[in-house]
This record gives C-alpha cells, sequence and structure tokens, in this order.
C-alpha cells in the first residue's frame, strides 16, 4: 500500500511517515530550531570575535534595534502564511510617526491620545488593504505597493522635508527605559511579549490560526471546509496595520523625531526576517518561535558587523545572501526529497514483480 502524499505548491511533501516520527524529531529537527540555532552560533561566534559585542550595551541596544522588526514580523508572519504579503507596513510606521508629530506639537494632544489616534489611523490603513485583497480579489502584491507611495506620500505631504522633535522627555526617556537598571532589557520588550502571546495563542491554539494555515495551503478548500477567507485576511492586514502604527509611535519616541521617512526600506527587512523564520512563501507553513529568531538572526548580524565597521549597505547584501539561501534551501531540499521518495516508489513495484514471478516458478 502506497503511504499517501500531500504536496505543497512549494515543492515539499507531508506524509503520514512524517507524522509517526517521535516527538522530539518532530521537535528539533525543523526549519525553527535550525534558525535558533543559527542565532546561538552566531552570537557565540561575535561574543567571542568582535571586539566590545560582550558589553550588555550591545545587546541593550541590539533589542532597541530589532524592536519595531519584532512588533512588525508578529502580524507579517500569519499573512505570509495565507500566501499573501504587505509592503506597505514600513511606509504605516512613517504614517504614524507623523501623525504623532503633528497631533502632540501642533494639536496640543498628549502623547498616549496621539499614540491611539496613529494606531487606529493604521488599522484603518490595514483594513484598507485587506479589502482590496479579500473583498475586490485584488493581488497583496500590487495593492500594498501602490498602498505603500500612498501612505508615504501622505506622510511626506503633511510635513514635507521638516521634523517634528520636541516631545516630552518623560515619553523619549520612557521608550529606552530598561525594564530593571543595570540590565539590557529595554522596557519596549514588555508590550512585545505581551503581543507575542496574543499572537502564538491566536496561531498555534486557535480555529482562526487553523483556517490561516488552511488558506495558505488551499484557500478554496478552506473556504469549502467553513473558514471565511476574506473576512480572515481582513483582520490580518488590519492587525498588521495597528502594529505597524505602534511600530511608529515607539520609533518617533525613540529617536525624538517624527519624519515622513522615518523606517524607509524596513519593509524588506521585516520579510526577509520572516522569511529567514522558516516562513513559505507560498504560504501554508511557519511558525512564530522561528520568525522571532529571524529578526534576532538579523539584529546580531547587523550589530556585529556596525561594530566591525561595515557599512549599510554591505550588511544588506549579507542579509540579502541569507536570505536568498534560505529561499533556495526549502525548494532545494524539498526537491531532493522529492526525488528519493519517487525512486524508493519506483523500486517497490519491480520488487514485488521479481518476488511473484518467482512465486510462480516454484508452484510450477
Amino acid at each position: 500500500m502506497s503511504t499517501p502524499v500531500l504536496t505543497r505548491p512549494d515543492g515539499q511533501a507531508r506524509t503520514y511517515d512524517a507524522y509517526a516520527q517521535p516527538w522530539w524529531k518532530r521537535t528539533l529537527l525543523t526549519r525553527e530550531m535550525a534558525i535558533i540555532a543559527l542565532v546561538v552560533a552566531v552570537y557565540a561566534w561575535s561574543m567571542g570575535n568582535v571586539a566590545n559585542f560582550d558589553s550588555p550595551l550591545t545587546l541593550y541596544y541590539l533589542f532597541l534595534d530589532v524592536a519595531p522588526l519584532l512588533l512588525i514580523a508578529l502580524p507579517m508572519t500569519l499573512i505570509i502564511i495565507t500566501g499573501e504579503i504587505d509592503l506597505s507596513v514600513a511606509s504605516v510606521v512613517g504614517l504614524s510617526s507623523v501623525l504623532v508629530g503633528v497631533l502632540v506639537q501642533d494639536g496640543g494632544l498628549s502623547v498616549p491620545v496621539a499614540a491611539l489616534i496613529a494606531i487606529a489611523v493604521g488599522a484603518v490603513c490595514g483594513a484598507f488593504n485587506g479589502f482590496l485583497v479579500a473583498y475586490v480579489g485584488l493581488p497583496s502584491l500590487a495593492v500594498t505597493i501602490g498602498t505603500l507611495a500612498l501612505y508615504r506620500g501622505i506622510a511626506v505631504g503633511i510635513l514635507g522635508t521638516t521634523a517634528k522633535t520636541d516631545f516630552p522627555e518623560k515619553w523619549t526617556d520612557l521608550s529606552k527605559e530598561r525594564i530593571i537598571e543595570g540590565q539590557p532589557y529595554p522596557m519596549i520588550l514588555i508590550p512585545f511579549l505581551v503581543l507575542l502571546l496574543g499572537f502564538v495563542l491566536l496561531l498555534h491554539f486557535s480555529p482562526f490560526g487553523r483556517g490561516v494555515y488552511d488558506i495558505g495551503l488551499n484557500d478554496e478548500a478552506a473556504q469549502f471546509a467553513g473558514v471565511d477567507v476574506a473576512r480572515t485576511k481582513l483582520w490580518l492586514f488590519l492587525l498588521a496595520g495597528a502594529v505597524s502604527a505602534l511600530a511608529g509611535v515607539y520609533f518617533t519616541l525613540r529617536f525624538g523625531s517624527a519624519r515622513g521617512d522615518n523606517a524607509n526600506g524596513m519593509e524588506l527587512q521585516v520579510i526577509a526576517a520572516v522569511l529567514l523564520g522558516g516562513v513559505s512563501i507560498f504560504g501554508g507553513r511557519g511558525a512564530l518561535h522561528g520568525v522571532v529568531a529571524g529578526v534576532l538572526l538579523i539584529g546580531v548580524i547587523s550589530s556585529a558587523m556596525r561594530l566591525e565597521g561595515q557599512t549599510v549597505n554591505v550588511i544588506n547584501i549579507v542579509i540579502g545572501v541569507l536570505l536568498v539561501l534560505s529561499v533556495i534551501s526549502t525548494n532545494l531540499l524539498g526537491w531532493v526529497s522529492g526525488q528519493v521518495r519517487s525512486r524508493t516508489r519506483g523500486s517497490r513495484p519491480s520488487t514485488s514483480r521479481a518476488q511473484s514471478g518467482t512465486s510462480s516458478t516454484t508452484e510450477g
């Protein structure tokens, strides 16, 4: 009897045999755990070979730098698992930054009120993306390229080339505050961990999360199985807009500057981190612990290379090469395993025919 096989769009295949493995193999021998091991290895190497990398101050600034990526990567993971993509997240960061600056300095609002308004506007921007993708049926790549330019244009149009820099000191200090004095863990990790817990429960422990995976595997089959595909995508894009706006508020307070070009190009770093973390660009596969490891991997590499005096262009080249290799390795491993399985299945019938022939000769 042949083993039932489900072939995925990225060339990988899942069989019942794969789930017959011991739990520790299914848990440890995964792409996500490989990325976590790589993060640990790169961090350990940098500690011993990069000057000042072992300083607690380096780890502190590493967390400050990757905090916006960590936040935005959470909803981006769910969007890519459904087979969609959102390239407008960085422009929402810039737009929310401008709104906070204008509302606080020109409108006289407090920072918390301005932040809530900016997050609400970010949610509306994300919902607009989701409506065009889920209900109008436009491709997410085209939609979010368009809204990337739209939201960035609005942000730059509001402030032009000027910047709002006079923010209350207690809020700018809070954005850089440490959880425990003397420790390298900034306060921004607390809202991130709260959101991480929420997204983990949503993706991995709820019917909504199972629907997200179903959509990524086959959205038509998910629709017939009772998943509201359009509503699910709408909510995911809305969450991406709201969380991106939250990252924009943090970005503004941390640097004390509201500009229309804040976070320019950050969307590529977020997508690179998500794909490095084991999420399939074809949808249907991925886990949040791998994505967090992917973000930290980018952060560790960037921090180590900056301490070594490398330019931003060189750092981007290294990260781009890692991203390409991660995508190629997934397809290559899927192709190799498929070839092995096909050869194994092809050899079984000949063995059966040989045994049948031998049996017939004996009976004759």
